[in-house]
Parts: structure tokens; sequence; C-alpha cells
């Protein structure tokens, strides 16, 4: 039988990923260098490392538009027995991406779910307060957090979270709202954003740090593989049915809307695709 000339192409995938696995971590970076009065896109990221699965946006807007981005950690994980490794691993991940961090009470922040909202209100009450406070407190033009139907439960708690804290917060501020996706994927994202060379090889040099999780499952090497398929989806869900490539070959997907005079607007893309050479769109700022 011939031999099928597609195989050298699969096999060179496993091949890569071989490799990536004697990959040793890396050194951390100095803090890139930002105007003190740079304005800030948070991240509230539901678990350790999810900073940096769905950091491509923000970590053009640090190195294209100069920007600061502060992760939040709303948890640092549902295993007490982990908790303190998970955060120095996610400090030395945030260096490395050079990312600020801020750690909101861990007692308070605990079990960000949908039944802890709907069972035990004043628990979920201090929760709002809490991040309300730091939203106002740091005064961002941007943020980030997963879209409702993510699958995780801590992934959509912090969803309403954020939903939560937006009603809390009302006119007080606005900005622009990026919904992410990484366990269960977007109906209707909006934004197809080019994740270049050098930003990948920053995600994946940030999460391997984050040693315990890629130890017990090594998410990482297949992050690019994560990424394409986005394009592939991106290309018709964001571009339109039919719809043709965008020309590049990793992209994450993002709901782009604005929170203006205390509620969410849609918002249109001049263009859905954001490729390396565009600046990341932002209204505020």
């Amino acid at each position: 039988m011939a031999r099928n000339p597609w195989l050298p192409y699969v096999n060179a995938f496993s091949a890569t990923v071989r490799r990536g696995r004697k990959i040793p971590l890396p050194k951390l970076q100095p803090p890139p260098k930002l105007r003190p009065d740079a304005p800030r896109v948070l991240i509230f990221s539901p678990h350790p490392d999810d900073e940096v699965i769905i950091g491509s946006l923000p970590l053009r807007l640090m190195k294209q538009r100069g920007y600061r981005v502060v992760n939040v950690a709303v948890t640092l994980g549902s295993k007490a027995s982990r908790r303190d490794a998970r955060l120095e691993e996610l400090r030395h991940a945030c260096a490395f991406a050079g990312f600020d961090l801020e750690v909101p009470n861990p007692r308070i922040m605990q079990r960000i779910h949908t039944s802890e909202r709907d069972q035990q209100p004043i628990r979920w009450s201090e929760k709002v307060d809490l991040i309300s406070e730091l939203l106002l407190r740091l005064k961002p033009v941007a943020i980030l957090y997963p879209h409702k139907d993510d699958w995780n439960r801590t992934h959509v708690g912090t969803h309403w979270l954020i939903r939560d804290v937006l009603a809390t917060v009302g006119d007080k501020i606005e900005l622009d709202l990026f919904e992410t996706e990484f366990w269960g994927q977007m109906h209707e994202p909006n934004l197809l954003v080019e994740v270049p060379s050098t930003i990948l090889a920053t995600q994946l040099g940030a999460l391997a740090l984050h040693r315990g999780e890629v130890e017990r499952n090594p998410y990482h090497l297949i992050l690019p593989a994560w990424m394409m398929d986005n394009v592939r989806r991106g290309a018709e869900l964001v571009g339109g049915q039919g719809g043709e490539s965008p020309g590049f070959l990793f992209g994450v997907l993002y709901r782009w809307r604005l929170w203006k005079k205390g509620q969410i607007e849609e918002t249109y893309p001049g263009h859905p695709f954001v490729p390396a050479g565009v600046k990341p769109p932002v209204t505020q700022g």
C-alpha cells in the first residue's frame, strides 16, 4: 500500500508536542516599562492560569497600546491544599507575562458559584461589594471576564459576579467589556484577535509556570491547537457564514460590548478580525 503523503504532516504535530515537554521553565523577565498613568485593563480570572489562557488581547493591549494589565485572581482554586502553591505559581506567571496582580480576600472569595448566589445572598453580597470596591479603586478602561455559558461552575459564577458588580457600580464607571471563553464556546462572539507568535510564546511560558497544573495535565502544549480551532470557528462565526479565512493561524475569540450609563450596550467592530498589525480596539482610555 502506498504511503499516505499526509502522514508526515500529522506526525510533525506529535513530534512538536514531544519536544515541548522538554522545554525548560522560562526565566522571569523585568517588568514592562509603562507610563505611571497608563490605562488599566483588568482580567477577572476564575482560577490561576485563566489569566494566561485568555490573555492574548490584554498582552496585545499592553504591547501595542501601552496599557497596564491587572490580573484579579477571583479564586485560588477549589483545593485548599494547593492554594498557597497556586498563588506562588500565579505570581511567577503574572511576572513573566508583565501583569500586575490583585488577590482579593481569599476568605471571602470562595465558592464563586451560582448556587451561592441563589442560596446565600448575604455571602454573595460580600463578594460583590469587595469586587465593586476594587473596580472603583482601579478605574479600568476595560475588563475581561467569562461568558455566561463557559461550563465550569466557577467560570459561570464569575460571569454573574461581574454582572452583579456592574449593576452595583452603575453609572459611576464606563468600560469596554470583553467576554471570554475556554470551557464552553460562545454563541455570539464578535471579535477574532490574532495571536502573533511572540505573544503566544509569552503565553506558553507563563502557562508553564503554573507548574502544578501543567504537570497534572500539560494543556499548555496544545494551547496553539485551541487557537487554531478558534480561527476556524471565528472565520464564519465572526466573519459570516461562507466568509473568507482571516489569513492568520492563531487567534482568540471575544465578545466585545460596552458598559455605559449603567447598562450594557452592543458595539459593532469596524472589522471583526484584528490582525497583528492593527492596534486592538478599545473605546475608553
